[in-house]
């Protein structure tokens, strides 16, 4: 089966296709993206303004005839916090829907910290053990851990690199050292009692990131291990974060877009990110964490494969293709952001 994840996030609508056969990995075909940026359009109120929604609908189509070009047996069309969270969510997705034909779904944090986890475990295998997983989206940061396929427990908080930058940074940069210190009193007000159940879990044996916040944070600070190939991670120590903080806030979005590893479109964000990282790392007693190139997309695309390998000899017998793909959106579920969004996960080999 060849299968498209559309994930629209809050700076880019990304379409990932592979195909997925029982007892393989996803094999990549291709990945397409477009810049929407629907982070910084959103306002104060959390409207998604017009200009954006027309933005989003173009691209959501583009992605949909890109998908069709590819032959896709089933496209599984999802948003994350910048749509989840939009006041008016409802009518963006009508929207989309009235546009394309494309019903967009999204699943809650908790959701994508659960998925998330399946990518970490499925890229790193059994010998990695209990994992603990560190996630910095756009609008919320994700924590799990469990030594099983999926995570044991999972929190969701609204301490995405965007959704900070908007709310507690200035538009203008260099940030001031009190700005930049009344941030970190917020994360870390918001990680310690959220946190409590997590910190009293067994230590993991691997201390694991995903995003393109932490990515873009190992390669300014971090150290590449050695060797080439996919298998060449960064990984980023708490140590070696800390003083880039400072260093982030005395630089104009163009100084710091010219930094090792920081691109223009993520400068005005990279501070927040640094913070967000720098505390989780903190409240959690993390010295290292390992960069993992999986990510949610991936976690979704091996949680299809494992209905499909539950499936086994229905998929290889009988076709899932309607013209011209399956849709599947995922279920519109509610948004936690409040301390008690930690959910215990059943657990599953």
């Amino acid at each position: 089966m060849r299968c498209g994840v559309l994930d629209i996030g809050s700076r880019t609508v990304h379409l990932k296709i592979a195909d997925l056969f029982p007892g393989s990995p996803p094999e990549p075909v291709t990945s397409w993206k477009q810049p929407v940026r629907l982070a910084d359009a959103t306002d104060r109120q959390g409207v998604i303004p017009r200009e954006a929604i027309r933005s989003l609908v173009g691209a959501v189509t583009a992605s949909a005839a890109a998908a069709s070009a590819h032959h896709i047996d089933r496209l599984i069309p999802f948003a994350t916090s910048a749509v989840r969270d939009a006041t008016n969510r409802d009518a963006v997705l009508d929207e989309i829907e009235a546009a394309t034909g494309i019903r967009v779904g999204f699943m809650s944090g908790v959701e994508e910290a659960r998925l998330t986890f399946r990518a970490v475990r499925g890229w790193l295998g059994w010998s990695a053990g209990r994992i603990l997983l560190l996630d910095i989206g756009g609008g919320s940061l994700e924590i799990a851990c469990g030594s099983g396929t999926y995570p044991a427990l999972a929190i969701s908080l609204p301490l995405g690199a965007d959704r900070l930058t908007r709310h507690h940074l200035p538009d203008a940069t260099p940030v001031r050292k009190r700005d930049v210190k009344a941030l970190r009193r917020h994360v870390r007000a918001t990680l310690g009692p959220a946190t409590a159940e997590l910190r009293a879990q067994p230590a993991p044996l691997s201390c694991v990131a995903t995003s393109r916040t932490f990515a873009q944070l190992a390669r300014l600070a971090g150290t590449r291990r050695p060797g080439n190939g996919p298998r060449a991670v960064h990984s980023l120590s708490r140590k070696e974060l800390l003083p880039w903080v400072s260093r982030l806030a005395v630089r104009t979005d163009g100084q710091r877009a010219k930094l090792r590893g920081i691109s223009a479109a993520r400068a005005h964000q990279c501070l927040a990110g640094a913070i967000v990282a720098e505390a989780a790392m903190e409240v959690m007693a993390v010295k290292r964490l390992t960069v993992c190139p999986w990510a949610l997309r991936e976690g979704i695309l091996l949680d299809h494969l494992s209905r499909l390998e539950g499936e086994h000899s229905e998929f290889m017998t009988a076709p899932f293709m309607t013209a011209p793909f399956m849709i599947t959106p995922f279920m519109t579920t509610p948004f936690m952001t409040t301390p008690r969004a930690i959910h215990a996960l059943p657990r599953e080999a």
